[in-house]
């Protein structure tokens, strides 16, 4: 039987939403072992003046607890 944990974090990147999650599942990795999934819970930009210049996700990560 497996047991998981989730974590929260936040991540951000002036390019999409999609590299935000790339971002922030690597960044995670560094330290978590065993990620088993990665869940957008929401998404959101930053704007200045009309132009957007960050993209934001907040990701919900799914891993085993060895």
């Amino acid at each position: 039987m497996a047991v998981l944990k989730v974590i929260e974090i936040l991540s951000d990147s002036s390019k999409s939403w999609e590299d935000a999650t790339a971002k922030g599942v690597a960044k995670a990795a560094k330290t978590l072992k065993g990620i088993k999934s990665a869940h957008v819970q929401s998404q959101s930009v930053t704007v200045k003046g009309s132009k957007i210049i960050s993209y934001r996700v907040n990701l919900k990560l799914s891993f085993e607890i060895i």
